[in-house]
């Protein structure tokens, strides 16, 4: 009995052994998980199946190898795709031989074709819509099925965004001196001449095509304490001319505006509507930018920013939501999965959100090797999520989950398990002793 004892355990601490020897092995590996093995004691049956009250132990037998999915650490690396998982939840991965795994590595590049793959080539599966006539790949309102695919990177860029509203914040001088309107037919202002107009200056704008034009404005300080009498009173009137790319034939009178007794902005007296009602406290910008393009330009000013204080006449913010057309120059992953592309017009797109999913039995999976694990009927079907949603865990970009290895509780183990085995080794070394006497005494 003790021989059988000895070779049960002999044949529980190699086993053992083994299990620490892949933990340590892979202790470098990106998402590797910590493996243990648990054992369970062995008896001997009678021959009718019944328990004896000196039935004698057989030793132990290894029941099964479990894995930790605990965190591991979190390592910074240098691209924009490599991803760590911060709670629950697993990458899935459609496999190219077909099927779905799941995988805590998060190391992912692109590959010729656009698609976001391991190093193995597999696709990372999450939500992205795609136009079917356009083309055009974006994040979609709310993950549905439906949505549910390999995601994709975008080649092509993106179009023109032709300027529709432009927003002024400045300071006009409340120290400038009043400059009267000439009587006709002299021309009001003349932008070669600075001694006609108070204070210039211009922003760039986009027609349909993406081309750059340069809108200038002219202000001109027209009059003091216009009307006190009014709600709220207006203590003094500017007068605001537009001219496009420097051209004097494109001059126009816009608006006028009129400020209160704090320098704010009391009203505005759009000159220019263009068929479009002007914002509350603000004009209309209307005119031809070139022959190829979609014709008029029509655009909204936002003027209410625009204050009359002391000192000089300067410019805060000037803001216009045109652009030129441009092409992706790199990639972004918020915490809750959402990858955005920037291109090199400074436009912006949300393109796809990654994927998270769990099951309710982490160690009822089955691994499959290349830190990938497929679904049992132990482990329970596929919850797929967004990250952060409900007990979904959360995305750290530009970082990766190190192996929750602990290297040195792992070699203390090996250290134990070889002392186990060395005292297996000799109780079996021993009975083949006794043995080997009994057999001389013979």
């Amino acid at each position: 009995m003790a021989f059988q004892q000895g070779l049960s355990g002999l044949n529980s601490s190699s086993k053992a052994l083994d299990v620490i020897s892949n933990n340590v092995a892979n202790a470098s590996t990106v998402g590797f998980k910590n493996s243990g093995t648990v054992f369970a004691d062995a008896y001997a049956s009678s021959l009718t199946g019944a328990v004896s009250k000196i039935q004698i132990g057989i030793g132990s037998a290894v029941q099964a190898v479990r894995q930790a999915f605990t965190q591991g650490n979190v390592t910074t690396t240098s691209n924009p795709l490599d991803m760590a998982i911060n709670g629950n939840g697993f990458f899935e991965i459609e496999l190219q031989n077909g099927g779905y795994a799941l995988s805590r590595n998060g190391q992912f590049d692109i590959n010729k074709e656009g698609y976001i793959v391991t190093s193995l080539g597999d696709r990372l599966m999450g939500y992205q819509a795609i136009d079917p006539v356009s083309g055009d790949v974006y994040a979609p309102a709310t993950a549905s099925v439906d949505t549910f695919r390999p995601l994709i990177v975008p080649a092509s860029g993106v179009g023109a965004i032709e300027t529709s509203e432009i927003s002024l914040n400045l300071n006009l001088s409340a120290d400038a001196e009043v400059i009267p309107t000439p009587a006709p037919p002299a021309a009001a202002i003349d932008p070669s001449d600075p001694l006609t107009y108070t204070y210039s200056t211009g922003i760039p704008i986009f027609d349909s095509l993406g081309k750059e034009h340069t809108l200038s404005f002219y202000f001109v300080r027209r009059s003091d304490v216009v009307d006190t009498t009014t709600a709220p009173p207006t203590y003094s009137e500017w007068d605001a001319y537009t001219v496009v790319d420097n051209d004097t034939s494109t001059l126009t009178h816009n608006s006028t505006i009129g400020f209160d007794g704090v320098g704010r902005v009391a009203a505005v007296t759009p000159h220019v509507t263009a068929g479009v009602t002007p914002p509350t406290n603000g004009s209309v910008f209307s005119a031809l930018l070139g022959t190829d393009a979609v014709n008029p330009n029509v655009s909204t000013l936002g003027l209410n920013a625009i204050t009359q204080f002391g000192g000089e006449s300067k410019p805060r913010e000037l803001k216009q939501d045109g652009a030129p057309p441009g092409e992706i120059s790199g990639l972004s992953i918020s915490r809750n999965g959402i990858i955005q592309a920037r291109y090199s017009n400074g436009d912006t797109k949300d393109v796809g959100i990654v994927n998270l999913t769990t099951v309710r039995n982490n160690n009822g999976l089955s691994p499959i090797g290349n830190n990938y694990w497929v679904e049992t009927p132990e482990s329970g079907g596929f919850a797929r999520g967004t990250p952060g949603n409900g007990m979904n865990g959360v995305i750290s970009a530009g970082q990766v989950e190190e192996s929750n290895v602990d290297l040195t509780q792992e070699l203390v183990q090996m250290i134990i398990q070889q002392r186990n085995y060395q005292a297996n080794a000799q109780s079996i070394r021993t009975q083949d002793q006794i043995l080997q006497t009994l057999v001389n005494l013979r």
